[in-house]
């Protein structure tokens, strides 16, 4: 389909996660450029959350997304107060605490694929006819781990490696439809979230500080909404952020087995996991605006 240029101005933005982190930068950055928003979070607040980002042009909904039928009443509120729905971002995650597989428990494994996978399949599915009936545009949220090794993280890397599979298949599912489909995959952004689930882990910083540097670089979490706006106006496929990460993605099929390799047999990474392996199972996961208490990475 044609990338012509997609003016924001007037158009109506569904966001998941919206309360903070990722999705409250993208629905400001999102009003800045003239769009409307709807921010739709588990959390009770969300209302309230929306108002402060503005007082007309943006709605807060009550939703969890790993019910369907919450999403679609979303849809259906936002449709009501706005009149359409033009675009929509599945932006609501999930970061269980860091632990190699077979200390991971079961009901973090569940709940990163219910929120992560499923959470973000509902959103698009309730969304997806006004999307349509518009010829709008579905974001999904992935990470550089859809290809980077995930060590230590499994299930978030599973989770983000379907991700970026529901964005391949989508965009040729709904090409005929005039929809385009954006993938934004992102490294570290400086959230709550990483703060809580990394930052905070001493062990999960010394597995990254055996990573060569240029991979720890972060971004804010304004760089990633500035990112999502972009790609939206030029109806761009993909946005990888930081920039140094796209030839990483493009030579994948070489460098990933590479890194594998080279990870397998580097001594650091092997005893920092062995700790992740000894330690009491961990707590329940840090949660973004779906299963539990936490909010939006």
């Amino acid at each position: 389909m044609s990338r012509s240029s997609y003016d924001l101005a007037g158009k109506v933005v569904l966001i998941t996660g919206g309360n903070g982190g990722i999705g409250a930068a993208t629905a400001r950055t999102l009003l800045d450029r003239g769009a409307r928003v709807a921010v739709v979070d588990i959390d009770p607040t969300a209302p309230d959350r929306a108002h402060e980002l503005h007082p007309t042009d943006a709605i807060g909904c009550i939703a969890d997304v790993r019910d369907r039928a919450s999403l679609e009443a979303a849809v259906a509120q936002t449709v009501e107060h706005f009149g359409r729905l033009d675009v929509v971002i599945a932006n609501a995650g999930l970061l269980a605490k860091a632990a190699t597989l077979r200390n991971t428990p079961t009901a973090d494994i569940e709940a990163t694929l219910a929120v992560n996978v499923t959470g973000v399949a509902n959103t698009v599915a309730a969304a997806l006819p006004e999307v349509i009936a518009r010829q709008g545009q579905v974001v999904l949220i992935s990470s550089v781990f859809a290809f980077l090794n995930g060590m230590g993280t499994i299930p978030y890397a599973m989770s983000k490696a379907a991700v970026e599979q529901l964005g391949r298949g989508l965009r040729v599912e709904l090409a005929d439809d005039g929809v385009s489909v954006l993938t934004a995959y992102f490294s570290l952004v400086q959230t709550d979230m990483i703060a809580r689930g990394v930052d905070e882990d001493p062990v999960v910083m010394e597995l990254l500080g055996t990573l060569p540097k240029a991979m720890l670089k972060r971004i804010t979490p304004e760089q990633a909404a500035a990112g999502i706006a972009d790609g939206l106006e030029s109806r761009a496929a993909r946005v990888i952020r930081p920039n140094l990460w796209g030839p990483v993605s493009a030579l994948r099929g070489v460098l990933g087995p590479t890194l594998d390799h080279r990870f397998a047999q580097d001594r650091r990474i092997l005893d920092v996991l062995a700790r992740l392996d000894a330690r009491p199972a961990p707590r329940p996961p840090v949660t973004t605006a779906a299963p539990s208490r936490r909010k939006k990475s």
